[in-house]
């Protein structure tokens, strides 16, 4: 170690106590992280690029301070979904501080695991008072039946009013409207089921039936539009 001059001529003064680091809720414990191995949890986070054009919901179960389940989404940009099979690859198996130093290809995956960099370290988990924290696999429960993000897409211009195109119950194929043209309900296909159904051998017309249903008081509209083309 090399110190100053300055540093070299003063006297010694002894430390009092030490008492180490405050101690921060891990998986139903209480941790004095020192290393990086003392950090456990489970957490989501979001990030964005630079000219927040997309961003990324990524999500980290961390045991001992190694990665070892990612569950990474995206919306906004189409180059980011490639990013994101790549930083799939990457994640499992680095330790957090590698990943957080480990280009992912994309911004917004790199921000977003900045982001959870800082909430894990400082015990801000969602598994921080669950006794053994979750089970590698828990990042998928998220995604429900189906396995397909929980994503809603919707428009609105002044002139025409909003139009639903997809929301988490599905795709959106028709809009329900009253007397009035305002909004009572619509309908929607399930896509995970519908795919679902598909591989079970279901003929692809009865499959879409059986995932199709609609919300509010769609039965009751006067008039009904595709929110795509009317």
């Amino acid at each position: 170690m090399t110190y100053s001059q300055e540093v070299e001529h003063m006297c010694v003064v002894k430390k009092g106590p030490n008492h180490g680091p405050a101690p921060i809720p891990e998986e139903g414990k209480w941790v004095k992280s020192k290393e990086i191995v003392d950090i456990s949890g489970l957490t989501h986070g979001v990030g964005w690029c630079a000219p927040q054009q997309g961003a990324c919901k990524l999500t980290l179960n961390v045991k001992e301070g190694v990665i070892q389940e990612c569950l990474i989404e995206t919306i906004g940009c189409t180059g980011m979904t490639h990013s994101a099979a790549m930083a799939a690859e990457i994640l499992p198996g680095k330790t957090i501080l590698e990943a957080l130093n480990t280009d992912l290809v994309c911004d917004a995956i790199n921000t977003a695991m900045r982001e959870l960099f800082l909430q894990i370290v400082y015990g801000r988990t969602q598994s921080a008072f669950s006794e053994g924290g979750l089970q590698i696999g828990a990042g998928l429960e998220d995604l429900g039946k189906g396995l397909r993000s929980q994503t809603g897409t919707l428009y609105g211009t002044l002139a025409k009013g909003p139009r639903y195109l997809e929301l988490t119950e599905g795709y959106i194929t028709r809009m329900a409207l009253d007397e009035n043209d305002e909004i009572i309900g619509y309908e929607f296909v399930h896509m995970g089921k519908f795919m679902e159904e598909i591989k079970k051998g279901t003929d692809a017309n009865e499959a879409l039936k059986k995932v199709t249903n609609h919300y509010g008081r769609f039965d009751e509209a006067k008039k009904y539009i595709d929110p795509r083309k009317e």
